[in-house]
Parts: structure tokens; C-alpha cells; sequence
């Protein structure tokens, strides 16, 4: 069975939003949430908006719509509504005692995503850590709901059982969770540290979800990271060499795409991930440049490096997918240092970016010119290794070399 065949026929959902201000995304943020629950194994037949000044306290949406819901799930044979907001614990009840029928939010559509997606233990910890904090306070209103379907979406991972352990079981897998997690972030830090003292420069990609970082990644490295046409095609990060046109080596780390509405409790869980951004010395920001919602994707990518705290790096957008764009369509992002129009599926541009990349690495670097006699040879290949190469001249009286090197290893490059 595939991560994303389930047992029971695809269930029949109705998507319902609320717009609180004109001229906001909720349209927009309706068709992601369709592409989430198409992803999680459901087929949307019907979708509502409702303008209200502010989403309802108690039921999400206002009595009257509550009432043409229920008429269109029996119109449409819908099984579940999925709302394009988090719920609150009292939302969830009410809502569904009002229509009878299965409720789910955004939220949780993106943790079963996340559930089936997850393949390393890592993964696994953080995906499960993440559903039960969120399922914590709904224990009551979610017992309900999936007791009246008994499975489809939603259920993935943790699932009905562990729902069913009382409120202090789950506090004590909860606590377990953290302890385990905190032993991956020791061994996180200590890959870090390893890395920096190794003077290997790092660039994380980063991006919405759906952008082609896994594309980009595979193209320049020959990481053979899965790639799919899919939201959240690839949870756990995978970091591989790349070589420069100098042989210079760098790291490039792939991380897990963003989206609008990222649950708060995925962003806790997964922040060793997601900080992986923040120790990088650049960032590739990807961004997908054939779809209308590129600007907006590109705010909340950027918003979501300030909530992890990365600032001060330089960073590179890639306005990916130029294979399907018009020429005439240009974007622009005023945050970044250095913009570049790329296919990673069909590598164009991608050496003119490894220029690039060198280019801002030498702009760090040092320019040096020894003679290294024969018996410091070995040095060499350290500055071949983190630095450019640019002379070298094999000569009676020792090797001449001329070479940019990061300030990290010029006191090791430099014997007296």
C-alpha cells in the first residue's frame, strides 16, 4: 500500500471559509485547501465563503450558514466539512453537533499529510508530537467525530486508539516525545558543530511547499530526493555536496516547504528542522514563478524565517518553473540580494547560480599567494577543498599558490 491509499473510498468533503476583510486571500486559501485535502485522500464537492467582520466564537460560521451547509452536505452526500482555519476545542464541538457530520480544520488535514509523508524516525517523532499536542484539547469533540466514520482522513498516525487513552497518557507520551526529540536536537547541534569546524559553507532551501527545492536539489547534487507534483512531497531534510566550478565544495540542505497557516504546533516540533535556515550561511529561496500566488507564497516564506529568527543571511531567490512561465512575466523581490530565473527540472540557469554561489563565498574569502615547500603539500588540498584554487606552480624551490580561502582556515593555510 502507497503513503496515500486509504481503505475506505475517498471521502466526500465540503470546504467552508470565512472572510473577515475585502480583498483578502480566503478564495485563494480555499483552492490550497482543496489541493491539502485532495493530497490527504479526499475529494471536495462543494465549497462556502462567508463574510463576516470576524470569525464566529462558537461555531466558526454564523447560524444561517450552519443551516445551508447541512442542505448542501445532503445535497452534495458530503461525509465531512473541513474549515480553512484552526478550530477551537469549543468550535469543533459545536459545530459538529450542529451539522451531525465529521468536522476537520486545516490544521489537521496538514498534520495527516504529514503523518503519511513522515519516513525517518525524526519525522515520525515530530509528526506524532505534533498531533497529539493538537489533539490534547480536543480529545472529547475528536472521539466523537471520528467514532461516527470510524477512519478516512484525519486518523493517520496516533489514530482512534490513542485518542482513546485518558488525558494523563497522553501527557506521559507527550513528555516521552519531548525527551526524544531533545536527543535528535543533541544530535543535530552536534552535526552542526561538526560541519563548522570542518569550515564547509552551507545553503539551505527554502521555500512554499509544491516550490521544486527537492527538484533543485536532486538536479544540482544527484541527492534523489522524491520528487512529486504533490503539497509536502518531502518532510526530512537531506543535506549533500555540491562541487563548484573552482572544486570548491558547499552543503545544500533541503527543508520542509512552507504554506500559509503553518500549525503552530508543526512549527514547534519541527524548529530543529526548520532552523537549519537559521545556521546556513545563504539561503536558496525557491519560489514556483508560474503560479498567480507567487507574491503571496513569497510573504509567507519570509515571514516564517522571521518567526525562526533567521535574519542577516544572504539570500537568493530562484524564481523556479521558468519552463512555464511567459518571458514577459518578471518578478521581483526587493528582500533579496541576488535574483535569478531557473528550470531546476531542466537545469536551466543552474551553473550560472554555482557562479554565483562562488562568487558570494569569494566575496568572504582571503587572497593569498605562497610558497608551500614540499613538505606543507598536504595543505593544499585544504584550500582546494574550502577555498578557489587559482595558481598553482610546481617550482625547484616548493609550490607556488595563489587561492581564495575563508578567513576560518587562513591561519591553517598559512604555516610560519
Amino acid at each position: 500500500m502507497t503513503g496515500f491509499e486509504i481503505e475506505t473510498p475517498e471521502e466526500r468533503v465540503i470546504l467552508l471559509g470565512v472572510s473577515v476583510t475585502e480583498n483578502d486571500d480566503t478564495e485563494q486559501s480555499l483552492a490550497e485547501l482543496e489541493e491539502l485535502a485532495k493530497t490527504a485522500g479526499a475529494v471536495t464537492v462543494g465549497k462556502m465563503i462567508q463574510n463576516r467582520e470576524q470569525i464566529h466564537p462558537g461555531t466558526y460560521i454564523g447560524k444561517g450558514k450552519i443551516e445551508e451547509v447541512k442542505e448542501m452536505a445532503y445535497a452534495l452526500e458530503a461525509d465531512a466539512v473541513i474549515c480553512d482555519d484552526e478550530l477551537s476545542p469549543a468550535q469543533l464541538h459545536n459545530l459538529q453537533q450542529e451539522l451531525d457530520m465529521k468536522v476537520m480544520d486545516r490544521t489537521l488535514i496538514i498534520l495527516d499529510i504529514f503523518a503519511a509523508r513522515a519516513s525517518t524516525s525524526e519525522g515520525k517523532i515530530q509528526v506524532e508530537l505534533a498531533q497529539l499536542k493538537y489533539r490534547q484539547a480536543r480529545l472529547v469533540g475528536l472521539r466523537n467525530s471520528l467514532s461516527r466514520l470510524g477512519g478516512g482522513i484525519g486518523t493517520r498516525g496516533p489514530g482512534e486508539k490513542k485518542l482513546e487513552m485518558d488525558r494523563r497518557l497522553i501527557k506521559d507520551r507527550i513528555a516521552q516525545l519531548n525527551r526524544e526529540l531533545a536527543e535528535v536536537k543533541r544530535h543535530r547541534e552536534v552535526t552542526r558543530s561538526r560541519r563548522s569546524r570542518q569550515q564547509t559553507p552551507v545553503a539551505a532551501i527554502v521555500g512554499y511547499t509544491n516550490a521544486g527545492k527537492s527538484t533543485l536539489l536532486n538536479t544540482l547534487t544527484g541527492a534523489q530526493v522524491l520528487e512529486e507534483d504533490k503539497l509536502f512531497a518531502t518532510l526530512d531534510p537531506t543535506t549533500r555536496v555540491l562541487e563548484l566550478p573552482s572544486g570548491q565544495e558547499m552543503l545544500l540542505t533541503d527543508t520542509v516547504g512552507f504554506i500559509r497557516k503553518l500549525p503552530h504546533h508543526l512549527i514547534d516540533a519541527f524548529r530543529s528542522t526548520l532552523e537549519e535556515a537559521k545556521y546556513a550561511d545563504i539561503i536558496l529561496h525557491v519560489v514556483d514563478a508560474s503560479n498567480p500566488q507567487a507574491e503571496q507564497q513569497m510573504l509567507v516564506v519570509y515571514e516564517t524565517l522571521k518567526n525562526l529568527g533567521v535574519s542577516g543571511k544572504t539570500v537568493i531567490t530562484l524564481f523556479n518553473k521558468q519552463d512555464k512561465t511567459l518571458p514577459e512575466e518578471a518578478l521581483r523581490d526587493r528582500r533579496a540580494d541576488h535574483v535569478l530565473p531557473v528550470s531546476a527540472k531542466y537545469g536551466a540557469n543552474l551553473e550560472e547560480l554555482k557562479a554565483l554561489l562562488e562568487e558570494i563565498l569569494n566575496e568572504r574569502n582571503v587572497l593569498i599567494e605562497r610558497l608551500y615547500s614540499y613538505n606543507n603539500a598536504g595543505l593544499i588540498q585544504l584550500i582546494r577543498k574550502h577555498g578557489q584554487l587559482l595558481e598553482e606552480e610546481y617550482r625547484a624551490d616548493g609550490i607556488y599558490v595563489r587561492a581564495y580561502v575563508p578567513m576560518e582556515i587562513y591561519g591553517a593555510v598559512s604555516p610560519l
